[in-house]
């Protein structure tokens, strides 16, 4: 066989291209390392990047910007105008004399300015209405974070959850696959029937459609979280964290207590409760009397720009509404119908709470006994599929105990596993509805 020996440049070209092609195939996204996070980690991403968050920023920039076009009904306002116009006269006769038709030009120019010096608080409750608008809009910045938070923390258990599945589908599927072995040895030695083989390879089917399904189901769980951290769905997603248990020590009267005190929709129906009692007060001041300072000064002339024959005025205007078809009167009715539902809506809000916070709170205890209970259970299903095997090999256990046993001990560790799952996402809801500080 010929051999072909490479010089030293050329070796050193030929190890080059290698590492650069494997370092292109690196960053495919096949050969993508997969990202590591832990919860808090994953918490900021979501915080950093959610277009939630965004837009409830942007509800709160626009809210700034309302406060500002309200401070601006207390300052003066100034207008400058200009009119040109041309206009025909018709022939007249005075004593006599007849004038003649003509055509002429005429040049306008004028600036005015107002400043209210009373608006029956029609300014002021714009104002603070404004202002309101904007405590609610910044208490929308944290609701959203704490929704934000609860999906990532959501969507991080749940990775960790079918990640343990899809461990248990592998581990059953483990088995059923040693447990066929066995039953094929035996039927070949003529202790046991071919039924037994079939059944075996029957459950052995049955365990790799459970672990497809459970794959798939990571695999969905994985691009959920990327949808919510703001990576690519198809990111590959390392958890540094597990499924644990660590005891909580509030009462669901703290619990409660801290919902009412914390929770930003509370203060937001709050808010506008205060926005609807603002709104009664401008309804009302259509019925008040208004006072405002105005100046003006004119120019006119036939020629352009019309900059002669200035004309100046300063006063003060005063103006009283007597009589607008009930307009007023219906402003005022409309806004004390919206402060009876603002108030009935507080009402509502506080009672939702309550509710949101009871219900996560016993769905937590619930998990929480599921847990001791499911621990127990793994424990006592693994001491009777061992019993099962050796009996069955011993040849005075049937197929059906090997494979009911075994049926037990998957099932006994998938409650363990969404034991832990609903123990540790209620209590993230419990935060949520308590309305724990995004950090």
């Amino acid at each position: 066989m010929a051999q072909f020996k490479l010089s030293g440049s050329m070796a050193k070209r030929m190890s080059a291209l290698i590492t650069g092609g494997i370092l292109v195939a690196a960053a495919l996204p096949g050969f993508a390392a997969p990202v590591e996070l832990t919860l808090d980690e994953a918490i900021a991403m979501a915080l950093k990047s959610n277009p939630a968050i965004k837009i409830s920023e942007s509800d709160m920039d626009k809210a700034n910007w309302d406060v500002s076009m309200a401070k601006a009904g207390k300052a003066p306002s100034v207008t400058l105008s200009h009119n040109a116009s041309r206009s025909k006269t018709a022939e007249s006769k005075i004593l006599g004399t007849t004038i003649p038709s003509s055509i002429g030009d005429r040049y306008a120019n004028s600036v005015d300015m107002t400043l209210p010096l009373y608006t029956g608080g029609k300014v002021e409750g714009t104002i603070e209405k404004a202002k309101l608008g904007l405590k609610v809009s910044d208490l929308g910045i944290e609701k959203a974070q704490q929704q934000v938070k609860l999906d990532a923390t959501t969507g991080y258990y749940g990775i960790l959850q079918t990640r343990n599945l899809v461990k248990l589908s592998e581990e059953s599927l483990d088995r059923l696959n040693a447990h066929l072995k066995n039953v094929e040895a035996q039927y070949g030695a003529g202790t046991v029937a071919k039924s037994d083989v079939l059944r075996s390879e029957v459950e052995k089917a049955k365990a790799e459609q459970s672990l497809i399904k459970a794959k798939n189901s990571y695999e969905l769980a994985v691009s959920g979280l990327n949808n919510i951290i703001g990576l690519p769905l198809d990111t590959q997603i390392a958890l540094k964290e597990e499924l644990n248990y660590a005891k909580y020590d509030k009462t669901l009267e703290e619990c409660i207590s801290a919902a009412l005190v914390n929770r930003p929709d509370l203060a937001q129906a709050a808010a506008s409760l205060d926005i609807a009692k603002t709104e009664i007060k401008v309804a009302e001041s259509g019925k008040k009397l208004t006072v405002a300072a105005t100046a003006s000064e004119k120019w006119n002339d036939k020629d352009f720009p019309g900059t002669d024959n200035n004309t100046w005025a300063i006063g003060i205007n005063a103006s009283y509404n007597l009589f607008d078809a009930g307009v007023t009167k219906s402003k005022v009715k409309g806004a004390e119908a919206g402060l009876d539902k603002a108030t009935q809506q507080l009402r509502q809000a506080k009672d939702s709470a309550q509710l949101e916070v009871r219900q996560a709170y016993l769905n937590m205890q619930e998990a929480e006994k599921r847990i001791e209970t499911s621990n127990v259970a793994v424990t006592k299903a693994e001491e009777d599929y061992k019993i099962a095997q050796v009996r069955y090999s011993a040849g005075v256990g049937t197929n059906l105990d090997v494979i009911d046993s075994q049926v037990a001990l998957t099932s006994a560790k998938t409650d363990y596993v969404q034991a832990l799952y609903d123990y540790n996402t209620s209590r993230a809801k419990l935060d949520k509805a308590m309305g724990v500080t995004v950090k």
